[in-house]
């Protein structure tokens, strides 16, 4: 059996699902540099991380059994292409959800004490410098309830803040007052239609001045040109990003060299632990597949 991991680089999760995998399995990971359909053509498992599965590739693969997601989100998987030909398609969710919260709050607490002009006081020798905010005593808003959102509830009341919740269902007013009572928002919902472009010119608006935002959910979440209108007339406080609207982000796009945004690469997911519990739930998949057994996390 051949597994091939499509995401950006060779991760370390390649090489934990490598040391668990049978005598008569390997896995490679794509070559960036050439076509994904390209690649394709003797693989039985697609890894898709971070990369786009179109009708192109599923056809140019003609031993492809699985599509196995190492992670929570297939909404870059042609999932009628792979149903027109019963390939299953299963993903691995609630395995980087404390990954996922951690980084939530990594970023809140960035923007809180304004890290990246923290960064330049400290190149030019300044000290006590720049002025903060704490968390305690605030409101933060949660949009999406699920396990992430639910851990970082967990988390941020011990950091002494109050939490609202904003889920699936709620009326254009909910949102509107949710926006307005919370003094920081986290997202943590899937990229659906309901929620692409969720927060847009009118949300920014809602919200009250200097607010906080944390996206670790999808990039098309947030309305790109209106982050940048309310970045350009001063309406928040600061913006954590370490999900973007193309990845890998260019690091030059200017809206990075703002000092109040704090960007990550996509990280929120990425450590030993989260990247472990993946590992099992692909290569436990994978003996299922071999011995004709039903598949866990199976979503198409």
């Amino acid at each position: 059996m051949r597994l091939l991991f499509c995401g950006s680089g060779w991760l370390p999760i390649v090489d934990l699902i490598a040391a668990r995998l049978p005598p008569d399995a390997t896995i490679t990971a794509w070559d960036r540099r050439a076509p994904l359909a390209s690649a394709v053509a003797e693989i039985d498992v697609l890894l898709p991380s971070d990369a786009v599965i179109t009708p192109e590739v599923i056809a140019a693969a003609p031993r492809l059994r699985l599509i196995m997601q190492p992670a929570a989100g297939t909404e870059r998987i042609d999932r009628a292409s792979a149903i027109a030909r019963g390939i299953p398609i299963c993903n691995a969710p609630g395995t980087n959800h404390i990954a996922a919260a951690e980084t939530a709050l990594y970023l809140l607490l960035a923007l809180a004490r304004r890290a990246p002009l923290a960064a330049r006081a400290f190149a030019a020798r300044d000290v006590g410098v720049p002025l903060g905010v704490e968390l305690a005593g605030k409101t933060l808003g949660v949009i999406g309830m699920g396990r992430v959102g639910t851990a970082v509830a967990e988390r941020a009341r011990g950091l002494g803040m109050t939490i609202l919740p904003l889920g699936r269902g709620a009326t254009v007013a909910e949102r509107l007052a949710f926006l307005a009572a919370s003094d920081a928002i986290t997202i943590h919902c899937p990229l659906t239609a309901e929620t692409r472009g969720m927060l847009d010119a009118a949300a920014f608006a809602a919200m009250r001045p200097g607010a906080l935002v944390v996206n670790v959910a999808r990039g098309a979440v947030i309305d790109r040109a209106a982050l940048v209108a309310a970045l350009a007339g001063d309406r928040l406080g600061g913006v954590g990003l370490d999900v973007h609207w193309d990845e890998p982000a260019d690091p030059a796009d200017p809206i990075y060299a703002d000092p109040r945004v704090v960007a990550l690469p996509h990280l929120g997911g990425s450590t030993a632990e989260a990247f472990t519990r993946i590992a099992e739930v692909v290569v436990d998949n994978l003996g299922r597949l071999t011995r004709g057994e039903s598949l866990r996390h199976r979503v198409a």
